[in-house]
């Protein structure tokens, strides 16, 4: 998730990333793919497990890795529509998915994108937040809470970093952070190889229909990086390649997902919590990874929050309001612009401290806000630029992806309620 600090909703015009001819071969894609898609909810993964069984689990990921595919697909197919339209070069013009959004349904379909990838994107920042606190949590339990470590700690230094202008300087920690969780992941499997007894006894494989949408929504939450596809293909040397590409990137991420959530339920059973993490024993190796990632995902933060502030401070300039609060607008553009990113920092931090659990967390962000952007936005984009030369069954897939993804959206925001 930390991939997608790219600017998502503007125009490209030459500056932005995946703007001009892209580069990139099929393997860098293939590991840009990888990266702008895992993030820390994976770590969440064994939890959505131990509530839905380790079968119903399995599908869930499945499912949701198919679904997010196919809708990733359409908005490929939605720009491609609209370059053959306007005959130009294809590497010449590159629509955002802001873009796919004014131009189907104008000013409200921008702002309606901006929003949610606002909410997305600061969804995923308070996860970083509650991961980073329970695991410091767990290693010094005496030093202070959850919420101490918000408040005492993380809250002064993200401040301190949203006046990093250059994200290019914190982009290694979001490798860093992906090293890590490859390493948590690896420790996990090795902790649940090691407690694995007779691993099917006592461990369910469906705990009812209700469960179901819990493990889908967290799925789908690790599956979080739709507003990077766009971007992702523009930036191929053979844009050609890159459904291939992605659906290889997808199905090798379902099969991790899937072995990762089935191994740690089945070594930790109904002990399972929501950070696997905190499962781990006291050793050095694991808390050389919860450091590792408290670390990396701290300093990998900002990253995160840049679409955040870059979506608040286009709202704050197109208002007009700074040259009327100052004479001196160079000045007053400085201190709204930062005054802003303080306060979402200070807003996210309240937020965070207030969230319950993180799996549950986690599971609403997937099933309310990732469930509009991954499904009702393609697929509405979709039958509006490419819907009148599709055939009728297409057409009626659409549909149902759009009615699933307004159902689930809706039932997510009554779960939570």
């Amino acid at each position: 998730m930390a991939a997608e600090a790219a600017p998502l909703l503007a125009r490209e015009d030459g500056t932005a990333e995946g703007s001009g001819r892209g580069g990139a071969t099929w393997a860098q894609t293939l590991g840009n793919v990888a990266v702008s898609i895992v993030g820390t909810g994976v770590l969440g993964l064994p939890y959505a497990f131990r509530t839905a069984g380790w079968l119903a689990g399995s599908l869930g990921v499945a499912a949701a890795g198919c679904a997010a595919l196919y809708c990733m697909l359409l908005l490929v197919d939605c720009r491609n529509k609209l370059e053959e339209e306007e005959s130009e070069e294809p590497s010449d013009v590159h629509y955002t998915y802001g873009d796919l959004g004014e131009k189907c349904f104008g000013t409200i379909g921008r702002c309606l994108t901006e929003v949610l990838i606002f909410l997305s994107q600061a969804g995923g920042s308070v996860a970083y937040l509650i991961f980073i606190a329970q695991n410091l949590n767990s290693m010094l339990p005496q030093f202070m809470s959850p919420d101490g470590f918000i408040f005492a700690i993380l809250l002064p230094l993200q401040i301190a970093l949203s006046f990093v202008c250059s994200l290019s300087s914190l982009s290694p920690f979001s490798i860093f952070a992906d090293v890590c969780n490859v390493l948590a992941m690896a420790i996990v499997i090795k902790e649940d190889v090691r407690l694995f007894d007779h691993p099917f006894a006592d461990r369910s494989s469906f705990n009812g229909l209700w469960a179901i949408p819990f493990s889908f929504g967290v799925a789908l939450f690790c599956f979080e990086g739709f507003s990077m596809t766009l971007a992702l293909e523009a930036s191929m040397k053979e844009r050609k390649k890159f459904r291939w590409v992605l659906s290889q990137a997808i199905v090798c991420i379902m099969f991790v997902y899937g072995c990762f959530g089935v191994c740690g339920y089945l070594a930790y059973g109904e002990a399972t919590k929501d950070i696997i993490t905190l499962n781990l024993p006291n050793s050095w190796s694991s808390s050389a990874v919860k450091v590792g990632l408290c670390i990396a995902l701290a300093f990998t933060f900002p990253v995160m929050m840049h679409p955040v502030h870059e979506i608040f401070e286009a709202r704050i300039r197109s208002s007009g309001c700074l040259p009327k609060l100052s004479h001196n607008a160079v000045a007053a553009n400085w201190l709204a612009l930062h005054s802003s990113r303080v306060a979402v920092v200070i807003v996210l931090a309240v937020v965070a401290s207030s969230v319950p659990a993180f799996g549950s967390f986690i599971s609403f962000v997937g099933s309310t806000v990732c469930a509009l952007l991954a499904f009702v936005l393609p697929t509405a984009f979709h039958l509006s630029i490419v819907g009148s030369s599709m055939s009728l069954w297409r057409r009626l897939l659409d549909y149902g992806f759009l009615l699933f993804g307004l159902v689930f959206a809706g039932y997510g925001m009554f779960t939570a309620l």
